[in-house]
């Protein structure tokens, strides 16, 4: 967009949709983290937020699938920039990236020596161009958004946002910001976002962290998603605190409102849920193999969730299987042998 001085007037013009090429939204992590988009990651002081980000960096530098991701093709490897003015590089942030198997070349860091960074410094879009960076981490929001922004001003905040936003639309990159949550703790997730509420609404997902019920194990933590814009909501992240990064344990249906109140669940309880979807699935595939999709479909229709009907298929003992260009789902006790000798494909007989 051109900016003009205020008393000169802009030149009309329009584009008809007709003439924009619609494009799919692309995901760094569905339905968390988008491609070409900001995404802001809060939560209190101590509660594991950069060890997250950390880890998954890792994951992302080596070209590993991110956690419970369904994506059955591996990707490439991906250069990650990480800022931040909380732990330093060389005995903190490089020691534990490489703790939990990070590629240290894909790791980069913009150096702040003779200026600190902010959003509208042109070096973040030169490492991004230069280096191909697909990740941009920024850590904390607070230390980046610039000491002459005003976070409490919604058009300061946009402004600032606006640099970014557009970085992350020309290149397409990824870009994260973690941020601390206000101590308003009776209201919404959503508002415990600091300073203006327009700092919420420029971040097209935004995610948080925060402790479990589970006072058994002090360590665990909940990742819920607060908004996503681009997807429908994702499920909630069981993941736990460790020495080298964090262990992900599991995928919950849990809301963010259910994950930050004190009637949050305890864990270890018996999940109706999955017990019911288990018997859905036993029913579907009882005359035979059916296809994935199809199956999915069908759970979906009957209310249940992916994160739900995904660990019932495997209680069920569902196996996956490729039949020339479509995967089914079958019983290994109602499969019925293969006419013509055709090719199949077990899902389990792939590459790692």
């Amino acid at each position: 967009m051109t900016d003009y001085p205020d008393n000169i007037p802009a030149k009309l013009e329009i584009i008809k949709a007709s003439e924009i090429t619609p494009k799919e939204v692309r995901w760094l992590w569905y339905p968390y983290i988008p491609f070409g988009k900001v995404t802001l990651l809060q939560g209190d002081p101590g509660d594991g937020k950069s060890k997250l980000m950390l880890s998954l960096a890792a994951l992302l530098s080596k070209g590993a699938p991110l956690p419970f991701d369904d994506e059955d093709e591996s990707c490439e490897p991906m250069t990650v920039i990480y800022q931040t003015t909380e732990d330093d590089a060389d005995d903190t942030v490089v020691p534990r990236f490489n703790s939990v198997g990070g590629d240290g070349d894909r790791l980069i860091f913009i150096k702040e020596d003779e200026k600190s960074l902010t959003f509208g410094d042109d070096r973040i879009r030169e490492a991004v161009e230069k280096y191909n960076a697909k990740l941009l981490i920024l850590d904390p929001m607070s230390s980046y958004i610039g000491d002459t922004c005003s976070m409490n001003n919604a058009n300061e905040t946009r402004a600032e946002f606006n640099h970014l936003i557009a970085v992350a639309k020309d290149t397409g990159c990824t870009i994260v910001i973690i941020a601390h949550m206000n101590k308003a703790k009776d209201t919404s997730p959503l508002y415990r976002t600091n300073g203006s509420i327009d700092i919420a609404g420029a971040a097209r997902s935004i995610l948080a962290v925060t402790r479990t019920a589970n006072k058994q194990n002090p360590a665990e933590r909940y990742l819920v998603q607060v908004k996503s814009n681009l997807a429908p909501m994702g499920s909630a992240i069981l993941f736990e605190v460790a020495d080298k990064g964090v262990n992900f344990l599991d995928e919950l249906e849990l809301s963010a409102e259910d994950a930050f109140s004190a009637s949050a669940p305890r864990m270890g309880r018996p999940n109706a849920r999955e017990e019911a979807a288990t018997d859905f699935i036993r029913s579907l595939l009882s005359g035979g193999r059916r296809l994935a999709s199809d199956c999915e479909a069908k759970l979906e229709a009957a209310g249940f969730k992916k994160s739900t009907y995904k660990k019932s298929k495997k209680k069920a003992g569902v196996r996956s299987v490729k039949d020339g260009f479509l995967w089914y789902w079958t019983l290994p006790e109602v499969e019925k042998p293969i006419e013509n000798g055709q090719k199949v494909t077990d899902e389990d007989d792939l590459p790692i």
